[in-house]
């Protein structure tokens, strides 16, 4: 008899609890903040800022490099060497020379936006044109702050990945 109680009792408990962990699960739910157009207009941005940049690597146009990276930025690259912009600059022919006419798109992006910052994750794919240079995969992660309108990478992180790194 004891044992029946007992049971009773918890499914009393069980059928009370329900309809209250039901009703606050929605009330969660329901006090999630729409999705602000303006975090839209920054996931566009951002996300063409990159494409824009990688299209343009291949000039070797400091300006290009200037543009994009702010002045403070932390680079760390895929080797675990951390670079400065003035670093970044100083490098821009060196790069050129190591890889000649290779070209750079992007995809797989996620970006996170936070009122005047970003956070950006995408693979890189690097196109070389020489047919004996295997094509290069990176996931690249970058902040992004806007400062006096305009959107600059504050940090940005390398990390080399295989092709299936989707």
């Amino acid at each position: 008899m004891r044992y029946n109680r007992r049971r009773g009792l918890r499914m009393f408990a069980v059928a009370a609890l329900l309809p209250m962990m039901a009703l606050a699960q929605s009330n969660a739910q329901a006090q999630k903040p729409a999705a602000n157009p303006q975090d839209s207009a920054t996931v566009q941005q951002v996300t063409q800022l990159v494409r824009d940049f990688l299209a343009n690597v291949p000039k070797n146009d400091p300006k290009v490099f200037q543009e994009f990276f702010a002045d403070d930025v932390i680079y760390t690259r895929a080797t675990g060497l951390t670079v400065t912009k003035a670093d970044i600059l100083k490098n821009i022919d060196v790069r050129a020379t190591s890889t000649p006419e290779a070209t750079f798109e992007a995809d797989d992006f996620t970006v996170h936006a936070y009122d005047n910052m970003a956070v950006v994750n995408f693979r890189l794919i690097g196109h070389n044109v020489e047919k004996d240079k295997p094509t290069t995969y990176f996931r690249n992660t970058g902040t992004f702050l806007k400062r006096h309108g305009k959107w600059q990478v504050v940090a940005w992180q390398a990390t080399k990945a295989p092709e299936t790194s989707k």
